[in-house]
């Protein structure tokens, strides 16, 4: 007779990707996990503990409402925000390289996750990444938000860079 092994629960709801998982932890880097819903996004420095993960901070975009941010927080300009402000708190905590963790997302050209990536790398935080995968300019500042809304960008542009001065401590 044949034995059965069940897999990993975490695996079977199709959460986790244990060989994904066991290649970043073997690169002995904190983990940088992002992870995004419609209306928000969510990054998390995750260090590696033999008993159990320990997550060091958790940004959530909601934290740039408490900073003056007005507009949507699902969007790829709060995913930019949101990097830098996760990069901020990384250098607080002594850590100036990390891995990024997109778990069983898929990763999309130009998406927020990537722009969240590109806040991580414009706050100072050391993550391997490709240039050619971040969003343009143009995008991270949300222009393509307000040609579609048919609203003043110079308007967007002046609000950005002060939550971005904010952030940063400029």
């Amino acid at each position: 007779m044949k034995k059965h092994t069940v897999p990993f629960q975490r695996k079977l709801k199709g959460k986790t990707d244990y060989n994904k998982r066991l290649y970043l932890l073997q690169s002995g880097k904190p983990r940088v996990a992002i992870r995004g819903s419609v209306k928000n996004m969510q990054i998390q420095l995750i260090q590696y503990e033999p008993k159990g993960d320990k997550i060091i901070f958790t940004v959530h975009t909601s934290e740039l409402k408490k900073l003056g941010w007005n507009f949507g927080l699902g969007n790829i300009p709060s995913a930019y925000l949101a990097g830098l402000l996760a990069a901020k708190k990384a250098k607080q905590s002594k850590i100036d390289e990390a891995i990024v963790d997109i778990g069983m997302q898929s990763s999309v050209k130009g998406g927020r996750i990537f722009a969240a990536v590109k806040g991580l790398i414009d706050g100072g935080l050391k993550v391997p990444a490709s240039e050619e995968a971040f969003p343009s300019a143009e995008r991270l500042i949300g222009k393509h938000i307000v040609n579609y809304a048919k609203g003043n960008v110079a308007n967007l542009e002046k609000e950005f860079s002060a939550m971005k001065a904010k952030i940063l401590g400029n």
